[in-house]
């Protein structure tokens, strides 16, 4: 079961680029965000001529998750836990069902956080409590789980092509990379560093400066496992060309096989 997660930065805008890249790429499920479009408007048929069953939780000219699936999905919810108040769309969940066995699928948009510090920020961190506790809900289920996204998380300086630059940027505070931690030191595993170690691998090049041609890029987008989940992996990987393409998103495809 090959599971993706994809910042398309809007759906229309990537209406041609992203069926390219599914039938190229082939994955059976893929978490979206940033469609930028309520779920009247997204365009399904688009996607379900083409086999695809078609779940979002959208919201007009900003944030919206969505997930694409060519296999049976079970159980789906939107919104995450923890804030009855909060109505900005970046969470969405399914189980999705495998040749072997079921797997809980965990579509999320991290907020930015900027300008920091500030109520953007205290939303982010926030925000990031909440899946703290949902996290820790996953894993006392004791089945295989991911969180799959954009994070807005640059983990670690090597995940960074130049950190300096980002030392007093949301994505690379102290206490955003502590609340990242926090999560994944309850047991979860990052899928591509369990693969991949050491710098220069990137998920997103900003439009501005040249960032894609000089690869001054980051690594935002990340799968987190649960132990059952990360005992099926095969392989994990960023598919790093999509930027180049045509009309491309600032953010490419990261993706992870599970033996499912």
């Amino acid at each position: 079961m090959k599971i993706a997660t994809f910042n398309i930065n809007g759906i229309k805008a990537r209406i041609e680029a992203l069926p390219a890249w599914l039938e190229a790429a082939e994955p059976d499920v893929v978490v979206l965000q940033e469609i930028k479009s309520v779920d009247e408007n997204f365009p399904r048929e688009v996607f379900e001529d083409r086999g695809w069953t078609v779940e979002t939780h959208g919201q007009k000219s900003f944030n919206g998750v969505a997930i694409l699936s060519k296999r049976p999905l079970e159980d789906v919810t939107r919104g995450l836990p923890g804030d009855d108040t909060d109505e900005q769309a970046r969470w969405i969940e399914a189980t999705v069902m495998g040749d072997k066995t079921a797997v809980r699928v965990c579509g999320l948009y991290l907020p930015n956080g900027n300008p920091a510090p500030g109520p953007k920020y205290d939303y982010k961190l926030a925000w990031m409590d909440r899946l703290k506790t949902r996290a820790e809900a996953l894993l006392a289920a004791e089945e295989p789980a991911l969180m799959a996204g954009d994070y807005n998380v640059i983990p670690q300086a090597e995940d960074a092509a130049k950190p300096e630059a980002w030392v007093d940027d949301a994505l690379f505070l102290p206490e955003t990379r502590e609340a990242f931690r926090r999560v994944l030191n309850l047991g979860f595993t990052d899928a591509f560093r369990a693969r991949v170690q050491g710098p220069g691998h990137y998920s997103f090049w900003d439009y501005q400066r040249n960032s894609w041609e000089r690869n001054n890029g980051i690594r935002i987008d990340h799968v987190l496992m649960t132990p059952q989940c990360a005992d099926l992996m095969v392989d994990c990987g960023i598919d790093r060309e999509v930027r180049g393409g045509d009309k491309p998103s600032d953010h490419v495809p990261v993706w992870v096989e599970l033996d499912a």
